[in-house]
């Protein structure tokens, strides 16, 4: 059994559309994109750095694999094993698999990833993947939430917990703050949301 963790770069109010450039994503008219840049320093590179360095495989949704696979084949020296690593995109329509070790997943993607899960092998990490991500946490699939919180409102754009989200635990196991203000914080599903009538 392996641990499945969402890594996603947000804002303030829960925004994670578009982080890295404005025209990453611009659906839904999403012209704000490219708000990470100012904020990210070599600190924060270093802490992306020990994540993206870890043995690991991906799990992405369509749109997130082929922003990736556009890019990283020809800038890996960032990422020095994502070109070896294994790739799961998951998606029902047609899917170009042409990068190494790709492999798509289709039909009852829950039950897939369930499989996924369930065997030997490093931690799943998601990248990106909006909606992917809410099909994850409306069946309790995420073990893990590597948050990387910037210090801004955006106002709209896609939200990290949208319609997917269910009442959960979870608990803090790591965080750092760096000069910049990005709050770098690890989470850990910790079993039921516990109620308490303080009335």
């Amino acid at each position: 059994m392996r641990k499945l963790a969402v890594l996603t770069f947000i804002s303030l109010d829960g925004v994670m559309q578009a982080p890295g450039g404005k025209e990453e994503d611009p659906s839904e008219n999403f012209d704000l994109g490219g708000w990470v840049g100012p904020y990210f320093d070599d600190e924060a590179g270093a802490e992306m750095g020990k994540q993206m360095s870890m043995p690991s495989e991906l799990l992405l949704g369509r749109k997130t694999f082929e922003i990736f696979s556009g890019y990283w084949p020809e800038h890996s020296e960032g990422w020095p094993h994502i070109n070896e690593m294994k790739k799961y995109v998951v998606s029902n329509g047609t899917v170009n698999l042409d990068w190494n070790a790709s492999i798509q997943i289709k039909g009852d993607v829950v039950a897939e990833i369930k499989k996924l899960k369930e065997e030997d092998g490093p931690i799943l990490q998601v990248h990106g993947s909006g909606n992917l991500i809410q099909t994850l946490l409306k069946n309790d699939l995420v073990d893990e939430l590597w948050l990387k919180t910037f210090p801004i409102t955006l106002g709209k754009g896609k939200r990290l917990f949208a319609e997917g989200t269910q009442p959960a635990a979870f608990k803090l196991i790591d965080s750092k703050i760096t000069k910049n203000g990005v709050i770098f914080a690890k989470y850990e599903r910790d079993g039921k949301l516990k109620l308490i009538d303080i009335a």
